[in-house]
């Protein structure tokens, strides 16, 4: 168990370590130089990252508000909403940015086509509409978690060190999880559409390429590389977000959690927050050249 947590801890460091360096890159691009519409979906997935790896487990709680004189009943409420708001934000966030570069890779002619232009604006509206649906989406599970205490020890269900879930009806239960399941499975869904739509363009592609031989289409357009890297990390957020959802719901429905699966579950739940950054960083040409060109001007 002690290993488990050191490595949450190694894992929870490097995470926001990388997500820290790409939000400071993307905001000085969206600051001083004209944003794509996936910069700003891209700064946003980065800023829920780095929220979800201080409320997920117990670092806000025991770090940041230990110094407050606040009542535990409150801190754990506050970082709990705040975790399942971020949750919800990233399936979502992610889903967006798989619609967003299906839709900007997709050939003149195609019915996307017509969204192209429009981009920047449906993503300031994209991000008003699912920052208030899960805001409101998860503001009902703040009357059901709260303060762990000794007192009626078996009705409760420990979620972190500190705080705990309260008895719920059954029928309020299975809702929570219909409506819960619901949205991820219609989300999934969408990510999943897109993803093979990108990948039948990128197949149709590389063939008019062979059958054209030309070496300059060949070469992989920063298009073709964005669209590599996004179907990577949807393909690796659905494994994982779907791992973490069978434990959650599981352990909801038996209302049992026992320590040694609650690690694994955050670890689990961390593993796409720390990986995306690191793919995106290594992936994108932008920020290579920035580090080179750095690297040059220090030697």
């Amino acid at each position: 168990m002690f290993s488990l947590e050191n490595a949450l801890y190694i894992q929870a460091g490097l995470g926001v370590l990388a997500n820290m360096f790409l939000l400071v890159f993307y905001i000085f691009i969206i600051l001083g130089h004209r944003p794509k519409p996936m910069d700003l979906i891209s700064c946003q997935q980065t800023f829920i990252h780095i929220m979800l790896f201080f409320t997920a487990g117990d670092i806000l709680h025991t770090d940041i508000f230990e110094s407050l004189n606040i009542e535990n009943d409150f801190k754990c409420k506050t970082t709990f909403y705040i975790c399942r708001v971020m949750r919800g934000l990233s399936i979502c966030t992610t889903c967006l940015l798989s619609v967003f570069q299906a839709v900007t890779i997709s050939p003149n002619t195609s019915l996307l086509a017509k969204f192209k232009h429009k981009l920047k604006k449906y993503t300031i509206n994209a991000f008003f509409y699912i920052w208030s649906f899960n805001l409101s989406f998860s503001s009902n599970l703040i009357f059901y978690v709260g303060a762990y205490s000794n007192v009626s020890e078996t009705n409760q269900m420990k979620v972190t060190k500190h705080c705990s879930l309260f008895p719920m009806n059954y029928i309020i239960r299975g809702l929570i999880l219909s409506v819960t399941t619901s949205r991820d499975v219609f989300l999934v869904g969408v990510m999943l559409i897109t993803s093979t739509y990108m990948v039948i363009i990128l197949f149709r592609h590389q063939r008019q390429c062979k059958h054209l031989h030309s070496i300059s289409h060949l070469r992989a357009s920063p298009e073709k590389r964005a669209t590599q890297t996004i179907l990577l990390l949807v393909i690796f957020f659905v494994v994982m977000y779907w791992v973490d959802f069978i434990i959650s719901s599981t352990s909801v429905l038996l209302w049992m959690y026992d320590p040694v699966i609650l690690t694994v579950q955050k670890f689990v739940m961390n593993a796409y927050p720390t990986i995306t950054p690191l793919v995106q960083i290594s992936s994108d040409n932008r920020i290579i050249n920035s580090l080179k060109n750095l690297q040059s001007k220090c030697h």
